[in-house]
């Protein structure tokens, strides 16, 4: 897998935007060079991103979000483990 991010990307299963093995390598994204943890989904060539507010959900039980507009910086969280990282040594 490479190490450049899409520029739609979305943690709901139900969007085509999802992509499960990018998420568990783990994304985070600055929002106007700040740290968000709160990002359900983000579009770079757009530049917003949907944050999630507070615990509310709605009546399908997703999270309630808001879109906001600005500059989008995504980055993997940890870079990918290469075959000398992950083989213990004997």
């Amino acid at each position: 897998m490479t190490d450049t991010l899409p520029d739609r990307l979305s943690a709901d299963p139900a969007s085509p935007f999802f992509d499960q093995s990018l998420l568990e390598r783990g994304v985070g994204v600055r929002f106007k060079g700040v740290e968000k943890n709160n990002v359900e989904e983000y579009c770079v060539s757009e530049g917003w991103v949907r944050l999630s507010v507070g615990k509310a959900v709605d009546r399908k039980g997703k999270p309630m979000t808001m879109k906001l507009q600005g500059k989008v910086e995504p980055y993997l969280r940890e870079p990918a483990a290469t075959e000398e990282e992950a083989a213990p040594e004997a």
